[in-house]
């Protein structure tokens, strides 16, 4: 409590959300409550003193649970208008003392919440990273570079979505310099409401591929969404596009801000790449040798973004070696395990761009033993699907695999391409690990890359492994 007898962990007053679009507050009398000092859609991680945000949703809806929100401890929830009387909402609040705020969308008042809790805090430079793979690795790297340096917030995990990136804006306090957040997207319009929300500073892309084809309908339609990401700039903002994309001119295109392009030739500080295999990458930084401990090319090409926009903070390049060197990899995004087999665990998601990639970085290891690559389907390819897994098929064909194992329908259009004997193909899971158990022995080197659904992590156990292992691993 503050000398006025205010709650001094308040994020913000529930008076402030007045400002939202036709927002109308109630309050039912008897709580001391005068704002929030956390933001929650979950009933079940409601702390005392939260706004609890009801979502509609095709399967449950959250105005259902707004009484267990005030049981839990929640001040006030923000619920839609139209279905105040629906769920019997004034009489709970009034029951719990409690306050509700009403709104015709409070999906897009969440969002708008969000942007007004922003404006708060003038003096953060906000960093938006888009892109169709890399960006939560884009953010992490980033923030460990520019955190040795500035006080530093972003997403937690892949808090990137309509509903992620508002929750984690939450979290920015006058301590912060530089808030660093990803903006991921699975329906047309969602990087222009992300970019509504934190109207970036600096606006980073990291690649257009063909993730989430299977919604847009088109790489054309991809990139016009990505672009969405600059939709905010009013002309003292930077534009950071990838300088080998090969729609660099189509982003830059019409940008209200200065444009920038990043890359391998675009840095005078940059010596040199080259990779150490499973060890990660030497890079060679202000007459520096820095060993950057994720492997692959497509991890480079992360960690030079991750430089354009240190470099435009500015940090030092003492920051820019010890934050390449200090990062590891996250779940899932390239994890190296280690058990009776050596384990590349890429299974958080996949796509052809990211599929291709992790097939090129086996293909180059110096690996004496067998190599067993396990792949499920990629999803949300639409009807792109079947010509984007004959595509990886022709790959395996005149890849160095020894055996392939393929998990999912979807797969059946790249088993076409394999040789019987050099493949074997499932839809169950069971199936699937019984079968890798019996082929599998030690020395193997086993790729796990499938879309996340795939859920190929379940695959682990089979293998005995469970730890990371990055130093040592040849």
């Amino acid at each position: 409590m503050s000398s006025n007898g205010a709650r001094s962990d308040l994020l913000f007053e529930f008076a402030s959300l007045s400002r939202l679009p036709g927002a109308e507050l109630y309050a039912y009398g008897g709580s001391s409550d005068t704002g929030f000092s956390s933001v929650s859609i979950d009933s079940r991680s409601v702390q005392e003193g939260s706004l609890f945000v009801a979502l509609p949703g095709t399967t449950c809806d959250g105005h259902g649970f707004v009484e267990a929100a005030f049981r839990s401890g929640a001040a006030a929830a923000l619920v839609k208008r139209q279905s105040i009387n629906a769920f019997n909402l004034p009489n709970i609040a009034k029951e719990h003392r409690k306050t509700l705020i009403a709104v015709d969308n409070t999906l897009r008042s969440l969002q708008d919440a969000a942007r007004l809790y922003l404006e708060k805090y003038p003096g953060l430079l906000k960093i938006g990273i888009t892109g169709s793979s890399g960006k939560t690795t884009t953010k992490e790297i980033a923030a460990a570079i520019i955190g040795a340096e500035k006080n530093v917030v972003m997403n937690p995990g892949n808090y990137n979505s309509e509903t992620g990136l508002p929750l984690a804006v939450f979290a920015v306090r006058n301590c912060h310099e530089v808030g660093i957040f990803e903006m991921g997207m699975n329906h047309p319009g969602e990087i222009g409401d992300l970019a509504a929300v934190l109207n970036p500073d600096i606006a980073l892309i990291t690649n257009i591929g063909s993730a989430h084809i299977g919604i847009l309908g088109s790489i054309e339609a991809i990139a016009k969404e990505k672009k969405e990401i600059f939709s905010r700039f009013t002309g003292a903002n930077l534009a950071l596009i990838p300088e080998g994309c090969s729609f660099r001119d189509y982003l830059a295109e019409g940008v209200r801000g200065t444009v920038a392009f990043f890359g391998e030739e675009s840095f005078a500080k940059l010596d040199g790449m080259r990779s150490m295999g499973l060890q990660g990458s030497e890079i060679n930084w202000a007459g520096r040798s820095v060993h950057f401990p994720l492997p692959g090319r497509h991890n480079l090409a992360n960690a030079l973004a991750a430089i354009a926009i240190a470099r435009e903070i500015p940090v030092s390049d003492d920051a820019i070696v010890n934050g390449l060197e200090s990062v590891r990899p996250l779940f899932g995004r390239g994890e190296i395990l280690q058990g009776r087999a050596t384990v590349i665990l890429d299974c958080y998601n996949a796509n052809p761009e990211s599929l291709a990639e992790a097939l090129d970085f086996c293909e180059s290891l110096d690996w004496q033993g067998r190599r067993v690559y396990v792949i499920g389907e990629m999803l949300e390819l639409g009807e792109n699907s079947r010509e984007a897994h004959r595509g990886i098929g022709q790959l395996l064909r005149g890849s160095r695999a020894d055996m392939v194992f393929f998990y999912g329908e979807g797969t059946l259009a790249a088993a076409e391409f394999l040789d019987a004997g050099r493949f074997f193909h499932t839809n169950d899971m069971d199936e699937l690990s019984r079968a890798l158990d019996t082929y599998v022995r030690n020395g193997d080197l086993v790729l796990l890359k499938g879309s996340r659904l795939c859920a190929l992590e379940r695959l682990c156990g089979v293998l005995e492994c469970s730890e990371a292992v990055i130093e040592g691993v040849t």
